[in-house]
């Protein structure tokens, strides 16, 4: 069974565990490596070899290198209204970007101007691309608590039209989710969506961290949950979607090879997935690829993977309104006669 690539290319599709940074392309990471020289190579060779990662936290780090290259306003804004420019590319009409105020700010790019470039980028690309963009502010759980108050008081403390979500990311491993669970009462009270990476590196435990500590909404990767059968069935009960990445756990060693995914597993358990790519450049993948992947793994034909579509829709912290849009156009594709 397959479906062809001119399918799912054409497909109507939203995204919802995707990075900002991490959503740079080679060919814009070498352009602000040329602005601004330093540890980032700008030779295409050299940034693909850049690319290749041991594991998760020789990711952090090369990722953490590419965001010093992002200095100014300008820069913030180019990288934004880029990353919104190839998402259109690949039919993607909504998405829900994570963005990690922390690891930008600073003396020379205050938060004010942070704030201005990617709003400014955002209203941009839906103007050129008919793309709606919404953020999700992550504390990078690296840098602790002074990284949990900083984007607690950027996301509370400011005006951030398209703001949705808190979201929390980085290492699974001694940084319980639990740690972070003041800041995420705050958000929440405001009316913020939780949204936190759990279970990626570490088992099932820090899902359940994030589903009692943090009130998670929707689990960013989640996927140790299929090690765990209390709960699978929890995240069935309570509809809580796992956004999965499938070529990211292969690329950070956190499964060995695609076939041995355990998104099998959750799909067979009744788990709401949807798929998405994580950092997209870096990992060599787009989302594209990403749904021919799962098409593959879960045996798919058409409608099953606009089925897939219709679930990151329903997941996702999109208005009615915008809902009811995505799922007419993505039905509307899906009848009519293969390509």
């Amino acid at each position: 069974m397959t479906v062809s690539k001119s399918f799912i290319a054409g497909l109507p599709k939203v995204e919802l565990h995707v990075h900002h940074v991490g959503s740079v392309s080679q060919r814009v990471v070498a352009e602000l490596a040329s602005r601004h020289p330093g540890t980032v190579p700008s030779d295409p060779a050299e940034l693909a070899r850049f690319f290749v990662f041991d594991d998760l936290s020789h990711f952090i780090r090369n990722y953490l290198a590419v965001v010093d290259l992002i200095k100014t306003g300008d820069d913030v804004r180019f990288i934004t209204y880029e990353v919104a420019a190839d998402m259109a590319a690949q039919h993607i009409r909504y998405a829900e970007l994570t963005v990690t105020p922390y690891i930008s700010i600073n003396d020379e790019l205050p938060a004010e101007a942070f704030l201005e470039a990617i709003e400014d980028a955002r209203q941009a690309a839906h103007r050129d691309h008919g793309l709606e963009l919404r953020w999700i502010f992550d504390i990078p759980a690296d840098f602790g608590i002074p990284a949990a108050e900083l984007t607690a008081s950027v996301a509370l403390d400011h005006d951030v039209p398209g703001l949705i979500g808190f979201g929390l990311g980085g290492s699974d491993l001694g940084y319980p989710r639990s740690m972070f669970r003041d800041q995420f009462d705050r958000a929440r009270a405001a009316g913020l969506r939780s949204v936190p990476h759990a279970g990626e590196t570490t088992g099932p435990q820090s899902v359940w961290d994030a589903l009692t500590s943090l009130g998670a909404e929707r689990i960013e990767h989640g996927i140790a949950a299929a090690r765990d059968q209390n709960l699978l069935g929890h995240l069935v009960e309570h509809r809580i979607a796992l956004d999965v990445c499938l070529t990211s756990n292969v690329a950070l060693r956190v499964v060995s090879d695609l076939d041995h995914h355990p998104i099998r597993e959750l799909v067979a358990a009744g788990v709401t997935v949807t798929i998405n790519t994580d950092d997209p450049p870096m990992f060599g993948t787009d989302l594209n690829n990403e749904y021919a992947i799962a098409a593959r793994l879960l045996e798919l034909d058409m409608r099953g993977v606009a089925d897939l579509a219709l679930a990151a829709v329903d997941a996702s912290f999109a208005s009615s309104l915008s809902k009811v849009a995505l799922r007419a156009a993505i039905s509307s594709y899906a009848a009519m006669p293969p390509p």
